[in-house]
C-alpha cells in the first residue's frame, strides 16, 4: 500500500466519567457531537485519507464491481405471490437502483405464478410503487412499510430518505393511483390493517429510538386524531403490530430480550380494547399465531429450546401442549394455514421445516439434499391454501424459490437466482465449488462449527488465503447464504469461512445463553479458536487470514483484535459496536436500556461494569502490533453510532501508531450502508478489494 499520505490528526479533549469508583478518561468523546462542523471535517478528512491509501486498488474495485454486475441479471422479476385476486411481485430494471413493486390480476383458471421473458413487465401489470421515482433527488432511500389492505384497495407505505430509520407513512388509493392526504411522520417498521380496511395500525418510537407506541389511524382522517392503542412504559420492552394470516386478529407484540406479552384486537372490531393472551412473566417468551378456534403459542416456559401449545381463541387461558420440548431442536416459528401448520426449526446447526396436518398425527420434516443449507418460509399471505412457498440456498446454491404441496409433498422450483457468466465467459457451475462443515475446539472443550466454501482443488497446505466471518450475538444465526460478489473472491483462490460462535443461535438457546451477559467472552474466544483451527487444519495461515464482521460482529472484530492480533493479517469491522461500554452506560442513547438484558446493566451492577470494561474494544486498545484494520460506518446510523469506530480508529493510531488503520464513513446512509443496489455493490467491491490486497491477491 502507498504511504505518502499522513492520517488526519484527531485532537485529544480528555473527558472523565466515573462509575463504581472507576474513573475513565475518553480523549475522543467530542467525536460524538454529530452537528459540530469539526466532527464533520474530521470524518471528511478520514475519508480523503482512506481514498488516498486505497487509490492503488481503484482498478481492482472497478473489476470487482463489474464482475458482480456482469453475473447479475439486472432486469429481473421476482416470483409472483398470490393474495386474493392478484399476483404481487417486484421488478428490477438494468441501470436503476431500486425495485418496482407491481401486481397483476389473477386470470381464470390460473394456478401457477405467471412468468415473463427477461424480466419484462407482465401483461396487464399495475405499478403500485416505483422506488426509483420515490428516490429521485435523494442520496438515500429506504422503504419501511409496504402493506396492501385486505380488500386490495389501499397501500400503506413508508419512506426514509436519510438512513435514520424514521419513516413517513402514507396511504395510496390503488383504484385511482392517488395519494390520500393521510401522512404520519416519524413512524417505525410495522403496520396492520383492520378487516374492512378502514383502520390502519402503526408504530412510533420514543426519544431513545425504542418502538414504544402502537397507534390506530382511521383512513382519510388527520394524523392528529390518531389514538394510542398501547403505550409501553417499561424501557426494557419494545412493541410491534401485525395482522394474522387469517385476517381475524391484530396482534400487538411486546418484547424485551427475555420476556414477551401479546395483546389481540379483533380485526373486525378495530376500536375494541386489546386483550392479553398471557400476562408477561420475567424470562418467559412466547409468540402467537391464530388458527381457527385457537391461538397457537410458541413458548419457552419450561422449554429451553421452545415448545408449541395452543389456547382458546374465544377465552385464552391454559396452554395445551401440541409439540413437546425436545432439547437440541430449537423451534423458531409457527405458521398456520387452514389445514396445516408449518414449524420452522433448527437442529444440529441446520434450519428445517416440519409440517403438521390438522387432525392428523402424521407430521413430517421436509428433506433437503445438501450437507449445508438454509431454508425458510417465503411470503405466504394466503390462509386457505394447500401449498406453501419456501426459500432455499447454500454456500454454492443460489437463492431458490420453491412451491411445496403440503398434501402430495411435491416440491416445484419456481425460480433460482440467475448467475450469469463471469469474466471468463463461462456459466456458473456449482460443481466447481465445494462446501464443508468443520469443527474447532474452544479453550473450554466446546466444539464450535465452521462452515466453509472454496473452489474445488483449493490446496489444504496452508497456502490458501481465507476470509473468516463472524457475528455471535442476539441468537442470530449465520446460516449458509449464497453471494454473487463472493464468487470474485473464491475464483481468486480465497476460502470463505463462517465461525458459528456462541452468542448466535445455530445450536439452540443454550448456544446463545453461553455467549451473552457474563459469558460474552466465549464469543470472542470461540472465534479465535476457529481462526487457529483453520490454520492447524491447513485451510490457511495466520498471515493469509482476514476476519470480517458487522454491527455486534464488529464488536467481535474489535475484541479479537485485542485478544489475538497475531491471528489475522487484516480485520474488516462494519458499523462496529466497538465502544460498547460507553453506549450501554448511557440510557439516553438509542436502544441502550433494551440492550441491558443482552449485555448486562453496567450502571447498576459493578460486576457487569468490570466484565464489559475487560473486553470492550475501545477500552482495551494497547500498544501492540495490530493487523491492518478497515472500519466502515455510516453517519446516520441510529443502531451503532458512527462515533464508535471513529473514536476507536483515533485511539488505535495514538496508542499503536505503527499500525495501518482506515476509517470510511458513508455520509448519507444508515446502519445497512448505501441503499441502492449499485451503491451497495460498489461498497462491497471496496471492501473485497481491501481484503484481496491484505491477502496478496490484489
Amino acid at each position: 500500500m502507498t504511504t505518502e499520505t499522513a492520517p488526519p490528526a484527531a485532537k485529544r479533549v480528555p473527558t472523565e466519567r466515573t462509575h463504581h469508583g472507576d474513573t475513565v478518561v475518553d480523549e475522543y468523546a467530542w467525536l460524538a457531537v454529530k452537528d459540530d462542523p469539526e466532527t464533520i471535517a474530521y470524518l471528511t478528512a478520514e475519508n480523503e485519507y482512506t481514498d488516498a491509501r486505497t487509490a492503488h486498488l481503484a482498478e481492482l474495485r472497478t473489476a470487482l464491481f463489474e464482475e458482480t454486475r456482469r453475473r447479475t441479471l439486472e432486469t429481473d422479476l421476482s416470483v409472483p405471490t398470490r393474495k386474493g385476486g392478484h399476483w404481487y411481485y417486484t421488478r428490477t430494471i438494468e441501470g436503476q437502483q431500486y425495485g418496482v413493486h407491481c401486481r397483476r390480476a389473477v386470470r381464470d383458471g390460473e394456478t401457477d405464478p405467471p412468468v415473463s421473458a427477461d424480466g419484462a413487465p407482465l401483461d396487464g401489470e399495475e405499478v403500485l410503487l416505483d422506488g426509483n421515482l420515490l428516490a429521485e433527488g435523494h442520496d438515500f432511500f429506504s422503504l419501511g412499510a409496504f402493506d396492501v389492505s385486505p380488500d386490495g384497495r389501499w397501500l400503506a407505505y413508508s419512506t426514509d430518505f436519510s438512513g435514520d430509520e424514521r419513516f413517513t407513512l402514507r396511504v395510496k388509493d390503488l383504484t385511482t393511483g392517488e395519494l390520500l392526504p393521510d401522512e404520519v411522520p416519524d413512524t417505525f417498521y410495522g403496520t396492520a390493517w383492520s378487516a374492512d380496511a378502514s383502520v390502519l395500525f402503526y408504530v412510533t418510537v420514543d426519544d431513545a429510538w425504542r418502538p414504544n407506541r402502537v397507534w390506530r389511524h382511521t383512513v382519510g382522517s388527520a394524523s392528529a386524531d390518531d389514538v394510542v392503542v398501547h403505550q409501553e412504559d417499561d424501557e426494557r420492552f419494545w412493541v410491534g403490530v401485525e395482522l394474522t394470516r387469517s385476517e381475524k386478529f391484530i396482534l400487538v407484540d411486546i418484547h424485551s430480550k427475555v420476556t414477551s406479552e401479546v395483546l389481540v384486537i379483533p380485526a373486525g372490531n378495530p376500536t375494541g380494547a386489546p386483550a392479553v393472551i398471557a400476562p408477561r412473566r420475567q424470562g418467559i417468551e412466547y409468540a402467537v399465531e391464530h388458527h381457527g378456534h385457537r391461538f397457537l403459542i410458541l413458548h419457552n416456559d419450561g422449554a429451553e429450546d421452545f415448545a408449541l401449545a395452543f389456547t382458546s381463541a374465544d377465552a385464552p387461558g391454559d396452554w395445551v401442549p401440541l409439540i413437546e420440548h425436545t432439547p437440541g431442536t430449537r423451534l423458531e416459528a409457527v405458521d398456520a394455514f387452514a389445514n396445516h401448520l408449518v414449524v420452522s426449526l433448527r437442529t444440529d446447526g441446520l434450519t428445517g421445516l416440519r409440517v403438521l396436518p390438522v387432525g392428523s398425527d402424521d407430521s413430517y420434516d421436509i428433506d433437503f439434499p445438501e450437507p449445508l443449507y438454509s431454508v425458510g418460509l417465503d411470503a405466504n399471505p394466503e390462509y386457505r391454501t394447500g401449498q406453501i412457498r419456501l426459500r432455499y440456498a447454500s454456500l454454492v446454491t443460489p437463492d431458490s424459490v420453491y412451491d411445496y404441496d403440503l398434501v402430495t409433498r411435491q416440491m416445484v422450483l419456481r425460480k433460482q437466482k440467475p448467475v450469469l457468466p463471469g469474466p471468463d465467459g463461462r456459466p456458473y457451475d456449482p460443481a466447481e465449488y465445494e462446501q464443508h462443515r468443520d469443527w474447532a475446539l474452544a479453550d473450554d472443550g466446546t466444539r464450535v462449527p465452521i462452515s466453509l466454501v472454496c473452489r474445488v482443488g483449493t490446496p489444504r497446505d496452508g497456502s490458501a488465503p481465507c476470509e473468516l466471518y463472524g457475528y455471535g450475538s442476539y441468537e442470530a444465526s449465520m446460516d449458509p447464504w449464497f453471494s454473487v460478489a463472493r464468487l470474485s473472491l473464491l475464483d481468486r483462490g480465497v476460502v470463505f469461512a463462517v465461525a458459528h460462535t456462541r452468542g448466535g443461535g445455530e445450536l439452540g438457546r443454550r448456544w446463545y445463553d453461553q455467549g451473552k451477559m457474563l459469558a460474552k467472552k466465549n464469543t470472542f474466544t470461540d472465534f479465535v479458536a476457529c481462526a487457529r483451527h483453520l490454520v492447524k487444519a491447513g485451510w490457511t495461515a495466520s498471515d493469509r487470514l482476514v476476519a470480517r464482521g458487522a454491527s455486534a460482529g464488529g464488536l467481535l472484530m474489535g475484541a479479537v483484535a485485542n485478544l489475538a492480533p497475531d491471528a489475522f493479517a487484516g480485520i474488516v469491522a462494519q458499523v462496529p459496536f466497538v465502544d460498547a461500554l460507553t453506549s450501554i452506560l448511557d440510557p439516553s442513547l438509542p436502544l441502550t436500556v433494551t440492550e441491558w438484558e443482552e449485555w448486562g446493566n453496567p450502571l447498576e451492577d459493578p460486576e457487569v461494569y468490570a466484565y464489559m470494561k475487560s473486553y470492550t474494544p475501545y477500552e482495551n486498545v494497547a500498544a501492540v502490533d495490530y493487523p491492518a484494520i478497515l472500519a466502515v460506518t455510516s453517519l446516520n446510523d441510529t443502531r451503532v453510532l458512527y462515533s464508535e469506530p471513529a473514536k476507536w480508529i483515533a485511539r488505535l493510531r495514538a496508542t499503536a501508531p505503527q499500525g495501518d488503520y482506515l476509517l470510511k464513513t458513508e455520509m448519507g446512509a444508515g446502519h445497512g450502508g448505501p441503499s441502492g443496489r449499485y451503491d451497495a455493490w460498489r461498497e462491497e467491491a471496496f471492501i473485497n478489494a481491501w481484503i484481496l490486497d491484505r491477502l496478496g491477491r490484489a
